[in-house]
């Protein structure tokens, strides 16, 4: 439980911790392959020279120096002499060994590394070759062929982050009218402002490339704000860098061919590339990895062996290693497709809908709390348990798209289809007190058009709040366009502070919906043999009734969860029980005071306050009367909190139109605290509430009672916090009530006394009166019940004729309620044995079953109101300042809806998954590419817009959405179709001018190698320690964590006990201000808001964490257990096996032999301390094997420590 584990120092010769954190005993390094190419200029050598040499020798004619320009061919054969580096003069002076003669000068803070030079000594001798379309050398005769520039690729970009902020598609924040996100606002005439800012073919002529280039700083575009005019020019500060006006240059003077932005094209299924190795692929992803490759003059890697592949595809499909049965099974599986096969086989295990649904949840901000101050739980996970259902189930992506953004929406749908649409209910939600509730219903609706715009369509929708969109042709009214898609949910801005807000449906399980089958399998048999005995039941009960005439004055009271009962009867004392109770007799109204044998009389501290006890006739036998001073204190009764259903009913003789009936409320300086029941101004009104202004439920009924006439009076309320549930009854009649307060967020619970006839009052020093006036009239008959009574028992209870009474009433002219409280009374009290044991079992039948709806969890969603709300462009983004009322839409940058369908949020999904959307099938399958490569082919997965990055690969990208979308969205066939490529099966190893090159692996020369995700290093510690808990679905739990993490929020954390502990990291409470502290070290989303991406570190603590944190000592612990008892008898080959399991491979000699002296050293440590070695074997919870020697078992512990902290156990590779 959070405990310090205090262990010995690990051997120098043993540990190390390098820069990335993790334990080494093997290079972190994959390994090095031979050099795979030789020098290019256009890749090697020119942006050498941009950067370093541009400034005073490129195209800024104002800044050159000594008339020498190295952006052209001109210096080869003056500068350069080609095939003779160390003859010529650029490379002279490169290497200059007197810092006056060496370029670029040292001062300027641009001088070439080693590496660099080497590059340009490299390019010389091979023969200086200028350009792409260059086969030789000779430069003396053709005119030397630049690059050609790719404008979507290189100009857009470029334009993005520079130009675009004040010349984009933003019209409030434009500059000069001029725009240059769009081809009329390059190439038209501009009139008065000097022609067209491009000349195509031209850039000499072209504005642009005058205004990019100008010496005159306060001409000079881009225009620095706060710039220092003193800056060296042509440095970055100071505009845009030699190379990136180079690169406008050539573009212009190639023709400045323009192209939209590729990302808001439909994709087309492209052809296949032709490929000199015809061997190698294995899918048609293979086809164009290896074209890219081949034209950059690189081989791809070869295929991993056995072992890593399936240990990478294990980890990746399912997030847990391979067992070592599995490893076993797999490399004795010499069949052709044994890979294929077990592919297949992750593809249909349960793990696979989990690991899917690690990366689903943090784009969907899934938490178990609401954010903000309180933070406080909530329900949800339902909707998480959805998802890896989902997964599971291959539903196709098009589905599960409409599912969740609509599934309230379509025809007859099911609770699934509902429970779907938690996903924009996942959105943090405030219930802090004294909030604008107004401004957080608008934060509410931002969060979701923010969020469904990265998840499904990459683009930052979220950035046209407040003003049209600066990069993006995404204006601030198509923001509030598709706002309103989401805006018709019948929510509150302010959200409950503990548990879910509406609206929200229950949501059983799998297995409690078989439970509830069954029970009400149950139910009905029992509800058919009790009407199997209605003749019989009829007839007895017409025979007692016509005995009743001769017996007396007989009554009978309701007393199913009866709480507490004031006859008032000459006597303010009442009948209490603490327990719900059964269904039992009352002799008649003047005996309805005593006691019957499961209740109990009221305790002494009953009292008349502030007057004489004065009792009048009542409507039934005698009744309390008030004179707006005295009250009746009935003590530590009905202490009801916002979450307890019951029921109030009293009979009442108002002779003043204000006045309290029942209370247990104080009335402060911001209104009452507590619950009440009042007429005012003549009409029943009902308070819960902590204070007047925004923290409770009231409802006014609007029928006005009569004075000085008995009515009754009874209101049930049931628990769920909000005004509907709330019911008035007058005289056995529901009533229509008007809303004052929707929604109370703290417990009411306080020290005030139940009052009949007074609310409590003020304390002295707080300046506040008692508002609630005192009752003036009778009141008789005061019940208090702990439970919702239904309409039927409301008229019972309203019915205040004894039995003897009603009987002598014709039956065709008896009311419901005379009628029914004749039958409840016959039947709880003289009906035969076999007639009331059949109805008793259904009354027990229907109690069960309604504590075993309410036991069920509920998850909030998403519901349309009727007539939905009205949406407005707010002025930059304030919820109380509307602008022009706006209707549903889509931006026009993108294909238009339906004309023909209908305007809601079911449209707006079934449009994102239309055939001709251009964004949806890129961005899913970008985010498929990124979980098993680190890196999508777009690496920038959250922004597929004009500041986004151009596709590593635009083909194979368009070719998987294609090719996703033809499959019928198939999710399973895209992650197969993937991880049995020839380019994820390559192995992992990097030669150094790679690493230098491609660090990021995104040429794809070799396979992935990635340190694991947050959740998968502990639940693959969990798995090869033998301790994981396979459980799918349920609520969240809480394993370890540092102890008081919470406790300056207010809250404890309550540790999970048992299998609890040992759940996948999928089911981890998640708190979202303090998310679980081992999985934010390593980089795990907080869930606070939509993440696409996840960032990568290393650091120490890292590694810390490995060694200390309670769930790896644990883990290790078990770990070792298994090594010592299946692992072999010798140390080597325990530490082998062990080894084995967490890596899946067999250690290298050397490592093998550092692990051994490791546990020998531990050995001796612990055989002199075995105090220290207990101490270690009991960390966590789970019981040790006592049967096995606790140094050896410590001491293997340790081992296990580290081979679990190994970077060979926390990399897939």
């Amino acid at each position: 439980m959070g405990m310090t584990v205090r262990r010995a120092p690990i051997l120098l010769g043993v540990l190390a911790l390098g820069l990335g954190g993790y334990v080494s005993l093997e290079l972190s390094a994959a390994p090095v392959r031979a050099p795979a190419q030789s020098v290019e200029f256009i890749r090697d050598v020119r942006p050498v020279l941009a950067e370093s040499c541009f400034a005073c020798h490129g195209p800024a004619e104002a800044t050159r120096q000594a008339d020498l320009r190295l952006d052209t061919s001109d210096f080869i054969g003056s500068a350069v002499l080609p095939g003779d580096a160390e003859g010529s003069p650029l490379f002279q002076r490169l290497t200059a060994e007197a810092p006056t003669g060496r370029m670029p000068p040292t001062s300027s803070g641009r001088s070439l590394t080693a590496d660099q030079i080497e590059v340009v000594r490299q390019w010389i001798d091979a023969g200086a070759v200028w350009g792409d379309d260059l086969a030789a050398a000779d430069v003396g005769g053709a005119p030397v062929v630049a690059r050609t520039v790719d404008f979507s690729r290189e100009v857009r970009p470029l334009l993005s982050e520079n130009c675009f902020a004040c010349h984009g598609p933003d019209e409030g924040g434009r500059q000069a009218g001029l725009r240059l996100d769009v081809q009329e606002g390059l190439f038209a005439d501009r009139g008065q402002f000097g022609g067209p800012v491009i000349v195509a073919g031209d850039a000499e002529d072209s504005q642009l490339v005058h205004r990019i280039t100008a010496s005159d700083l306060q001409v000079r575009m881009p225009y620095r704000l706060g710039m220092d005019t003193s800056v060296v020019p042509g440095r970055e500060e100071d505009g845009l860098t030699d190379g990136q006006i180079e690169t406008l240059r050539l573009w212009i003077d190639q023709g400045a061919e323009w192209q939209s932005h590729w990302a808001f094209d439909p994709p087309e299924r492209p052809v296949l590339p032709v490929v000199t190795d015809t061997e190698w692929a294995r899918n048609p992803i293979d086809d164009f990895v290896l074209a890219g490759l081949e034209r950059n003059g690189i081989s791809p890697s070869a295929e991993a062996d056995r072992t890593t592949l399936l240990r990478r595809v294990t980890l990746d499909l399912t997030g847990l290693p391979p067992t070592g049965a599995e490893i076993a099974a797999f490399l004795n599986d010499d069949s052709p497709d044994a890979y294929e096969k077990a592919v297949d086989g992750l593809l249909g295990s349960s793990g696979y809908g989990e690991r899917m649904a690690v990366q689903w949840l943090d784009g969907a901000r899934y938490a178990d709390t609401s954010g903000y101050q309180t933070d406080s739980e909530r329900s949800m996970w339902r909707y998480r348990d959805w998802v890896i259902d989902a997964y599971n189930a291959n539903m196709p992506f098009d589905q599960f798209t409409i599912e969740q953004l609509a599934g309230d929406l379509l025809p007859d749908a099911t609770l699934d289809q509902r429970i779907a649409t938690a996903f924009n209910r996942n959105h943090s939600q405030n219930g802090e007190g004294g909030i604008i509730e107004e401004e957080f219903l608008v934060e509410n609706v931002v969060d979701r058009v923010a969020t469904t715009s990265t998840v499904w369509m990459g683009l930052t929708l979220g950035c046209a709040r407040c003003h049209d969109h600066k990069f993006d042709p995404l204006s601030q009214k198509e923001f509030y366009e598709v706002f309103a898609y989401f805006n018709n949910v019948p929510e509150r801005g302010k959200a409950f502070k503990y548990g879910n807000s509406p609206p929200y449906v229950t949501a059983p399980t799998a297995d409690q919906d078989i439970e509830l089958a069954e029970l009400d399998v149950t139910l009905d048999e029992a509800r058919e043999a009790f009407s199997a005995l209605d003749s019989e039941t009829s007839a007895a009960q017409q025979q007692w009734e016509t005995s009743l005439g001769a017996a007396g004055p007989v009554d009978w009271v309701l007393r199913d969860r009866l709480l507490a009962h004031y006859p008032l009867d000459g006597d303010i004392a009442g009948v209490y029980s603490g327990e719900p109770v059964q269904l039992s007799p009352s002799v008649s109204s003047a005996l309805r005071r005593t006691t019957a044998p499961e209740m109990a009389t009221l305790p002494a501290s009953v009292t008349l306050e502030d007057g004489q006890p004065h009792f009048v006739p009542g409507r039934v036998g005698e009744a309390a009367s008030f004179d707006g001073q005295r009250f009746i204190n009935a003590g530590d009764i009905g202490d009801f909190t916002y979450n307890d259903p019951f029921t109030i009913a009293a009979w009442i003789y108002p002779t003043a139109a204000d006045g309290v009936i029942v209370s247990r409320a104080l009335a402060g300086d911001e209104g009452e605290r507590g619950w009440g029941l009042y007429l005012v101004e003549g009409k029943v009104l009902v308070n819960l509430s902590n204070r007047w202004i925004d923290d409770g439920v009231r409802v006014e009924a609007q029928h006005v009672l009569r004075l000085e006439e008995w009515q009754h009076v009874l209101v049930t309320y049931d628990g769920k916090k909000m005004p509907s549930g709330f019911q008035v009854y007058v005289n056995g009649e529901a009533q229509e009530l008007i809303t004052q307060l929707d929604g109370i967020n703290n417990p009411i619970r306080g020290r005030e006394p139940l009052r009949i006839g007074a609310s409590g009052l003020p304390p002295s020093n707080s300046g506040a009166t008692d508002s609630r006036p005192r009752f003036e009239g009778q009141i008789d008959d005061v019940r208090i019940y702990t439970a919702v009574l239904t309409p039927t028992q409301a008229a019972v209870v309203a019915t205040g004729e004894s039995l003897s009474e009603i009987v002598e009433i014709a039956p065709d002219r008896r009311t419901a309620g005379q009628a029914e409280k004749l039958r409840l009374a016959f039947l709880d009290q003289y009906a035969s044995p076999s007639i009331q044991e059949a109805w008793q079992l259904v009354g027990d039948l229907e109690r069960q079953r309604a504590e075993l709806w309410d036991s069920f969890p509920t998850v909030m969603v998403m519901e349309e109101m009727e007539p939905g709300r009205d949406t407005f462009q707010l002025v930059r983004g304030a919820y109380d300042v509307p602008g022009e009322q706006v209707s549903p839409g889509v931006p026009a940058v993108l294909p238009p809806l339906a004309a023909d369908q209908e305007q809601n949020r079911l449209a707006f999904a079934e449009w994102l998954v239309g055939p001709d959307h251009p964004l949806t099938a890129r961005v899913t399958v970008n985010r498929f590419w990124q979980m098993y490569f680190g890196t999508g082919l777009v690496k920038t997965a959250e922004n597929f817009g004009t500041q986004g990055e151009y596709p590593s690969h635009p083909e194979l990208l368009d070719w998987l959405a294609t090719t996703f979308v033809d499959s019928g969205w198939d999710v399973k066939a895209m992650q197969r179709a993937i991880v049995t490529s020839a380019t994820y099966r390559q192995e992992s190893a990097i030669a150094p001018e790679m690493l230098e090159q491609d660090p990021e692996n995104r040429q794809l020369a070799r396979g992935p190698r990635l340190r694991l995700p947050a959740q998968m290093i502990r639940d693959q510690a969990l798995s090869v320690a033998g301790l994981l808990v396979e459980k799918v679905g349920g609520p969240s739990v809480k394993p370890y964590q540092p102890e008081g993490l919470w406790d300056q929020a207010s809250q404890q954390y309550e540790q999970s006990e048992g299998d609890d502990l040992y759940r996948r990291s999928l089911y981890t409470f998640w708190k979202r201000t303090l998310g679980p502290p081992a999985m934010l070290t390593f980089d795990s989303s907080t869930r606070e808001t939509c993440i696409v991406r996840n960032g990568r570190t290393n650091t120490p603590l890292q590694a810390l964490n490995l060694m200390n944190d309670v769930t790896y000592v644990e883990a290790a612990r078990s770990l070792a257990q298994r090594t010592m008892v299946q692992g072999g008898t010798t140390p080597e080959e325990r530490v082998r096996f062990a080894y084995q399991l967490a890596t899946a491979h067999r250690p290298r000699p050397d490592t093998e032999s550092v692990l051994v002296d490791g546990y020998r050293h531990y050995l001796d440590r612990y055989q002199a301390d075995r105090s220290s070695a207990l101490e270690l074997v009991n960390v966590g919870e789970s019981p040790r094997d006592e049967t096995l020697d606790i140094a050896e078992l410590a001491s293997y512990t340790m081992v296990a420590n580290l081979i679990l902290n190994l970077d060979r156990t926390v990399t897939k590779d």
